[in-house]
């Protein structure tokens, strides 16, 4: 999957920002972002569902949009709200399923009872999908999105309505798909499971910020990670905030963890002589980054450029 140039416009507001992307075939490949950054918009015109504003598109060997049409029958999709039919059963959804993917009828009964067992629903089989839990109906879902067994699968933050072990389950399936060859394309935005990914784009305000996997991210990333264990974490923060060089200051418990600019030559001296300033005591230490590190630094560097894009 090739994307180049990749621009959205809605009006007077550019959803996404001339975007050039490469991704590996039967990777998980995810899309970190927060809320309207362009996420769902880049995701919806990589499978055809919207047209580009300019940029050039290629999945699976054809071209989008020209080729939109053919290239659907070779993607599953999965949608962040529950949208199968909850009064029909688990059966049911997938028998539906099966009949719009042109799934030969001779073989839709043993593909529903394949996903059944391998999306953990076979106990549930005959139940109306509206009584499932959160988990089951995600499960649900899954199955249904990958019963025509498309070589590209898109889910767009699949698991924001449920709890943290169904998650991991989930992401147990998504690898086995990977494994299986099925291209994988998720948006999310949490860490953890942005960490998951094999391979990871940053997305803010429309603009692609950082791109790579997860680990190549932490390592390259473009500033110094300050750790402050202090009693007074409220005045530490007060007096660290704000300063030339300090990206950002947040708070885990009575520890402080500091992001300082790439250019500040000693991040933690900058650190321990504002402290020193504001007669605030606390033990200062350089740390290894994390990927929430990473994705506040470029986010915070594309808030930066922006606004000097908007004063020129």
């Amino acid at each position: 999957m090739k994307a180049s140039g990749l621009t959205k416009q809605f009006g007077d507001l550019t959803a996404v920002d001339d975007v050039d992307l490469e991704i590996p075939e039967a990777k998980i490949y995810g899309f970190l972002g927060p809320n309207g950054s362009g996420k769902s918009t880049l995701i919806r015109m990589l499978c055809g569902l919207l047209t580009p504003s300019a940029g050039e598109v290629e999945v699976l060997g054809l071209r989008v949009p020209g080729q939109a049409e053919e290239l659907k029958r070779s993607i599953g999709y999965m949608t962040q709200k529950f949208s199968l039919y909850e009064d029909l059963t688990v059966t049911e959804n997938l028998r539906f399923l099966g009949t719009v993917y042109n799934i030969p009828r001779s073989e839709i009964k043993q593909r529903v009872n394949d996903a059944l067992e391998e999306y953990w629903l076979t106990e549930q089989r005959s139940q109306f999908a509206g009584t499932l839990s959160g988990g089951q109906k995600q499960r649900l879902a899954l199955a249904g999105a990958t019963l025509h067994r498309p070589r590209l699968l898109i889910l767009d933050e699949p698991t924001s309505a449920v709890d943290p072990q169904s998650r991991r389950d989930f992401w147990d399936i998504l690898f086995s798909l990977a494994e299986q060859d099925t291209t994988v394309l998720v948006s999310s935005h949490y860490m953890d499971e942005a960490e998951r990914c094999h391979n990871l784009a940053i997305l803010d305000r429309g603009r692609l910020v950082a791109q790579g996997r997860p680990r190549d991210l932490v390592r390259d990333i473009n500033a110094g990670v300050i750790e402050i264990m202090t009693s007074s974490p409220r005045a530490a923060r007060d007096c660290l905030e704000g300063t030339d060089g300090i990206h950002s200051v947040a708070q885990l418990g009575t520890r402080l963890h500091a992001i300082v600019a790439k250019d500040i030559e000693d991040p933690a001296k900058l650190v321990r002589e504002q402290l020193e300033e504001a007669d605030v005591e606390g033990e200062v230490e350089k740390v290894t980054a994390n990927l929430e590190d990473v994705f506040v630094v470029a986010t915070r560097l594309n808030s930066e450029q922006s606004e000097e894009d908007h004063a020129a």
